[in-house]
């Protein structure tokens, strides 16, 4: 049945929705209107370190040896480097100057272009977002490049151009090459205006740690405060200098590139260096960076690390049989006295996020274990002693976390109901590390249970859709097999959300809903997420509850330049297209890829289960909280969506926010 089209006068109506109520952001408005979605807007160190990259990519690229930074009097902030400078002549498409293009578009950059003859091999990412903040959220930006034996400068306000480029010719004596950025940064996007010393001299100085040979100083004009950084020892010396306590063992360091021979596994030229100290006390010194940006929230190079450290570790344990009976060895037994420096080399960095906090690249996960591990092993091969020395920590760190987690045991009682017989159990009793995901499905619990850690991840396989429980009394809830299985296997009898339940039976820190990236498997999310809002309430607002997401397309990627093939997995439509656009600007032709779409968890092998979903270093897994509505709002929302006489209520809520829901069908 065709509907018709809202006339001109309904669409124009007080509070109606009609096509005058869609606003399109153009240029930086949308950095202007939600900046927090772009920079951290606690102070502007942030947008000034996004300057700073830029300076270090172009030293990271061997065209540059000094970063220097100037806090002026009046708030504002000068970075200056001598590098190749931005080119200012006019971009062959947009008929633009290009250093205005840089500082004005949100997807325009230099680091784009991978391929052969890209102007940055390595660098901090691909967002294309970068100095186009800093310029947004600034009062006025002025910018001067020498290149070629000319000068151009050009200035902003509020992010649009007061002063256009203008060219003249340099000066004898005037320097040759470089990019001068000044900044005025606008206090109104910020909670304040001043810049954090502590971590903009901890910024300045890993720099030049990171890029032995390169210069960075920092000069304050009020207090006339200079200072240089300038290393040639690199990592150690950085992290002998920052340690609070004395190390077990000597410091142990090693370095490793892929060269040509090895482009089939990774790029030329991608790889790590690495420093690690392992002390029996005090807070440990942890630092990653990929391509110089300093990443706070780790990733996945850190987890590689992790993975690497342990594989090298437990093995050498395994070889001098020094495990005592009983005792099983953890990653986080081996990870948590570890003291350490990262900084790996990724030709095309994925971060979490615009501000480049977390590392997501799966791949740097299989780049650095594979680096770290073997060089770890030689060393501890090499350096017996010191390989016994730091086994006696890590055995001693594994029978900490033994006993803590037997003491939780005891609390639980003897009164335990018989556990479901389609529990596949993990072998852990650590609820700090114990995982169970409730799977849709047996076909893809199969999948899950041979992919899974059986150490520390259950699976429950669940048949069919569960049962809607938001109108069913409790007493009535065991009726039903599947919610029965449910509450055995956590350890947890249902409530209400006044009730005080007993959690000390929780058998698993994280429950996890993993269905199918489908509408079918959303379905059945909201089921789950409805249930355990109205019967186990204690455990959403203790942050156990979690929803897996599972890719839905699977991309196989051609070699693009220096990038081998891969494959690429995308949670969505929206990420897709962004996979395929960043496919094409690293020189891949259209068709020369292969899409799959997964329409199930049960096509999935366990490999791609595991690295996709299962893997905690690799996965995507959002914890349920309540955001900004309290519990009574929460439940008045959940009630028109569940509530079995609402059925009007509904139809309302698809007429006004149909039109903004793409479907799946």
């Amino acid at each position: 049945m065709a509907s018709k089209a809202p006339s001109q006068t309904q669409s124009s109506a007080a509070g109606s929705y009609g096509e005058g109520s869609i606003r399109v952001l153009k240029g930086l408005e949308p950095v202007k209107q939600r900046p927090g979605m772009y920079t951290r807007t606690g102070n502007p160190l942030h947008t000034i370190q996004e300057v700073i990259d830029n300076a270090a990519d172009e030293a990271l690229a061997g065209f540059g040896k000094k970063i220097d930074l100037v806090q002026h009097g009046d708030g504002s902030v000068t970075v200056s480097d001598d590098g190749r400078g931005i080119p200012f002549g006019l971009h062959p498409e947009e008929g633009v100057s290009v250093v205005e293009i840089v500082f004005t578009r949100l997807h325009a950059g230099g680091k784009f272009d991978k391929g052969s003859g890209g102007a940055y091999s390595f660098s901090g990412g691909l967002h294309g977002v970068g100095v186009s903040v800093t310029n947004a959220l600034a009062k006025r930006l002025e910018v001067t490049v020498w290149r070629d034996g000319q000068v151009a400068s050009l200035a902003f306000e509020g992010g649009d151009v007061v002063e256009p480029v203008s060219i003249r010719r340099a000066e004898r004596g005037e320097r040759k090459q470089g990019t001068s950025v000044r900044v005025w940064p606008d206090a109104k996007y910020f909670e304040s205006a001043e810049l954090p010393k502590g971590e903009l001299l901890h910024l300045l100085r890993s720099k030049a740690v990171l890029m032995p040979g390169v210069t960075v100083t920092l000069k304050n004009e009020k207090s006339g405060e200079l200072l240089t950084w300038v290393y040639q020892g690199g990592l150690r010396d950085y992290l002998l200098q920052t340690l609070q306590f004395d190390a077990l063992i000597p410091l142990i360091e090693g370095a490793q590139y892929a060269g040509r021979a090895e482009t089939e596994n990774f790029a030329e030229g991608e790889g790590a260096a690495w420093v690690l100290a392992f002390t029996e006390e005090g807070a440990p010194v942890r630092e990653s960076y990929v391509n110089l940006i300093p990443t706070v929230a780790g990733g996945t190079h850190e987890s590689g690390l992790k993975d690497g450290l342990f594989g090298a570790i437990k093995g050498f344990i395994e070889m001098h049989s020094l495990l005592p009976k009983g005792v099983k060895l953890m990653p986080d037994d081996v990870f948590s006295r570890a003291n350490f420096v990262l900084s790996a080399k990724v030709l095309d960095p994925q971060f979490q996020g615009q501000t480049k906090e977390r590392l997501n690249s799966r791949d740097a996960l299989r780049l650095v274990s594979s680096y770290v591990k073997p060089s770890l092993e030689l060393w501890l091969n090499q350096h017996v002693e010191h390989g016994k020395k730091l086994a006696e920590l890590v055995i001693k760190q594994a029978q900490t976390r033994q006993r803590a987690s037997q003491k939780v045991e005891k609390r639980k009682g003897s009164g335990v109901a018989v556990l479901p017989g389609k529990l596949t159990d993990c072998e852990s009793r650590d609820i700090l590390h114990n995982e169970i995901f409730l799977v849709e499905g047996d076909s893809a619990g199969g999948s899950a249970k041979m992919g899974r850690n059986k150490e520390t991840q259950a699976i429950l396989p669940l048949r069919g859709k569960v049962l809607n429980t938001w109108e069913v009394e409790r007493d009535r809830l065991f009726a039903n097999n599947e919610i029965h299985d449910i509450s055995v296997a956590l350890g947890v009898d249902p409530h209400g959300k006044n009730d005080s339940p007993d959690l000390s039976g929780l058998r698993y820190g994280k429950v996890c809903i993993l269905s199918d990236a489908d509408v079918d498997g959303s379905h059945i999310q909201v089921l789950l997420l409805t249930l355990f809002f109205r019967h186990f309430p204690k455990l959403v607002e203790t942050g156990h509850v979690y929803v897996a997401r599972p890719p839905l397309y699977r991309v196989d990627a051609p070699a693009r330049g220096k990038k081998p093939p891969a494959k690429i997995y995308a949670l969505d439509e929206g990420e897709l297209g962004a996979t395929l656009d960043k496919l094409r600007k690293e020189g891949a032709r259209d068709g020369s890829w292969s899409i799959s779409r997964f329409k199930g968890l049960g096509e999935m092998s366990a490999l791609q289960l595991w690295d996709t979903t299962l893997n905690p270093e690799t996965r995507r897994l959002s914890r349920i909280v309540y955001g900004q509505l309290d519990l009574g709002q929460t439940e008045t929302a959940i009630n028109k969506l569940m509530g079995k006489g609402e059925a009007a209520s509904r139809r309302e809520l698809m007429e006004i926010h149909g039109d903004s829901v793409e479907v799946d069908v």
